[in-house]
């Protein structure tokens, strides 16, 4: 099954559509077969497949967005304080996960790791 990602104008990932593999030889198979079944003319909203082999970094989730600069999936900032990995495309936490082996949440009033 090929994954598409439905995209606003805005960016902002609004649905993810599984069509199979049969339908979609291409990229621009599966938009234009997407397109044709949900009648939609013009650019909004618009498709992009969504891999999970690291193509577009990361795969695509409701509620993140897709970068057009960058031609990657961006999923939801999880917190305010994690900033943007700009090589990954993956937010990461002001203070690294510990490596000890520990199961910790992040703590966002505190930017720390609780155990």
């Amino acid at each position: 099954m090929a994954t598409f990602a439905r995209i606003s104008l805005a960016n902002k990932i609004i649905n993810i559509e599984r069509v199979n593999d049969n339908n979609v030889p291409t990229e621009q198979a599966g938009i234009d077969f997407l397109n044709k079944l949900h009648n939609i003319q013009g650019s909004d909203p618009y498709y992009k497949q969504s891999f999970r082999d690291g193509t577009r970094k990361n795969p695509a989730m409701i509620g993140g967005t897709y970068d057009p600069a960058r031609d990657a999936f961006i999923p939801p900032q999880p917190h305010l304080s994690w900033t943007l990995n700009e090589t990954t495309c993956i937010w990461d936490p002001p203070t690294p996960y510990p490596d000890d082996g520990g199961i910790y949440r992040w703590d966002e009033s505190t930017l720390s790791w609780i155990e």
